[in-house]
């Protein structure tokens, strides 16, 4: 069965272009997507007016959603807001939980918080949340697509900053080996890509499918325009759609596409 999953990142309320808003809630409306990952900076500083714009910009999107805060997320300049209650505003407008999941009988969807308060702008992956998801895709149904979204890259072409790159991913990989992970979303960097892990990552046979979004709604593009992806799963394959904004349509076209076998 064909699953269609809608994945945004870098939204940035504080810092968006308001001119692609309903566009994009018009285009992810008609895809009817079964799942909306959402890879992590929803503000731009962590304000109380900054994430009630973005949880009104949620609410208008259809379907069930897996949101993961990013490293823009935690307050910046209130040592306590930043060490001791970081995620208290996440939690009050955007979703009790941090790290949140959604399954169905073709897919299993996990969300970690790569994003640390002691970081301006680096990310890690716990211990602890290795294992947890180590026993979530072991757990899955045979067959099931296994999906994870984080903010910071697991993995990113040789071209990127190495600096963007999520610290234990190697680690992270080796102890979801035996489960496999079939795709992993990010953001970060606002730049768009898709492809295997790299050599350095590959653990074993198997080799996820990396896809980093861009800025969906961001005016911070860093050279590239707003986007976001459209990801089709098959029995046999993964289609990676780039959907990107433009200008003169005022719309999101589709700009690229990658196919990956499963």
């Amino acid at each position: 069965m064909t699953r269609v999953i809608a994945h945004l990142s870098d939204l940035h309320f504080g810092r968006v272009d308001r001119n692609t808003l309903d566009p994009l809630v018009s285009a992810i409306d008609d895809l009817r997507p079964d799942v909306i990952a959402v890879s992590g900076d929803l503000t731009q500083r962590a304000r109380r007016e900054e994430f009630r714009e973005a949880r009104a910009f949620l609410d208008r999107l259809p379907g069930p959603r897996v949101v993961v805060p990013g490293n823009h997320d935690v307050p910046l300049h209130n040592p306590y807001s930043r060490f001791v209650s970081k995620w208290a505003r996440f939690r009050e407008y955007i979703h009790a939980e941090t790290e949140q999941s959604y399954s169905d009988d073709a897919m299993v969807v996990i969300g970690i918080n790569t994003a640390r308060a002691l970081t301006w702008k680096g990310g890690r992956i716990s211990f602890g949340q290795m294992e947890s998801v180590r026993q979530c895709f072991c757990s899955a149904t045979s067959g099931a697509l296994k999906v994870l979204v984080v903010h910071h890259p697991i993995d990113v072409p040789w071209d990127w900053s190495k600096a963007n790159q999520v610290l234990r991913a190697r680690r992270a990989l080796a102890q979801w080996s035996d489960c496999g992970v079939d795709l992993i979303l990010a953001g970060h960097a606002h730049q768009a890509f898709a492809g295997g892990a790299s050599e350095a990552l590959r653990i074993g046979s198997h080799r996820a499918v990396i896809v980093q979004a861009g800025t969906a709604t961001s005016t911070r593009g860093r050279g590239e325009p707003n986007s976001f992806n459209v990801i089709r799963v098959t029995a046999r394959a993964i289609e990676v759609m780039r959907q990107t904004w433009n200008h003169e349509q005022h719309r999101f076209v589709q700009t690229h596409e990658d196919e990956f076998s499963r």
